[in-house]
């Protein structure tokens, strides 16, 4: 098994969904998000910098570090010229930082694709100081709905989350951010679900959480489901075309939610 299986791989449309949902998502996922101004905060699992284009003018005291693991995506972030963010390839089991460096770190659907998240959390902890806090948010595949919803459309649905478990990753992780954090030794301020509904009273919104981001998120998992026969060929093609309904008003309608979660590192 691969430790740094990525289920969505690294294609220029992954880049495109990932800097298009970082923007419809930013006020539903950072709203309340909050870095002292000077303060040093770590960004775990950077990718392409998606979310770091959206914090970089929300804190414009702020200085933020960046590390990924893949060397394509960190290109991609250091092409969107943010000052103040600085990128690095580092793995985030084993980062080349001094213990107590930064005063926050940030974790944004990284967790769900790691083999030992509880592990990861220990590092970043680490290199966090006394009373810094940490900010995870994290997805749940489990809690998606539509409508309308089709057997074909459920079926590409389960395929994506089956071909993620089946790297050792969990596509559900939302749901355990509070116990994952209180493990590792952080004090868990708060945890809150962060929902996305949209229906035809919000058709800009609908559009882009399903034809934005659901539809080209499930694509990724196209060729993995269909060698491993979750789902045949035309299966596939009616199913995403049954998920793309309930992004078009005025019958669509889709729900989803993240899970957002504030932890202390105890002095």
């Amino acid at each position: 098994m691969n430790p740094h299986a990525y289920v969505h791989g690294y294609s220029p449309r992954e880049n495109r969904r990932l800097s298009e949902q970082s923007e419809i998502l930013k006020q539903i996922l950072h709203g309340d998000t909050h870095f002292e101004p000077a303060s040093l905060v770590l960004e775990a699992g950077c990718g392409t910098g998606a979310q770091s284009a959206i914090l970089s003018p929300m804190f414009p005291e702020t200085v933020f570090m960046g590390i990924d693991i893949s060397l394509a995506s960190l290109a991609e972030a250091r092409s969107r010229g943010l000052h103040r963010h600085h990128f690095s390839r580092t793995d985030i089991n084993c980062l080349p930082f001094p213990p107590e460096t930064f005063d926050h770190v940030l974790v944004c659907f990284v967790l769900e694709h790691l083999t030992d998240p509880e592990k990861a959390l220990y590092e970043l902890k680490r290199v966090l100081k006394p009373r810094g806090l940490i900010t995870v948010i994290e997805g749940d595949h489990g809690s998606c709905f539509w409508h309308p919803e089709t057997r074909a459309s459920r079926t590409v649905w389960q395929s994506l989350i089956t071909v993620q478990s089946g790297l050792g990753h969990d596509p559900d992780i939302g749901r355990r951010l509070h116990p994952l954090l209180s493990r590792a030794g952080f004090h868990v301020q708060m945890t809150r679900p962060c929902w996305l509904y949209a229906d035809a009273s919000c058709p800009d919104l609908l559009d882009g959480m399903v034809n934005k981001i659901i539809v080209p998120m499930v694509k990724t998992a196209r060729e993995s489901a269909i060698q491993q026969g979750l789902a045949g060929e035309a299966e596939w093609a009616e199913g995403i075309a049954d998920l793309e309904k309930s992004g078009n008003p005025p019958g669509g309608t889709f729900f989803y939610t993240w899970f957002k979660s504030i932890g202390v590192k105890q002095d």
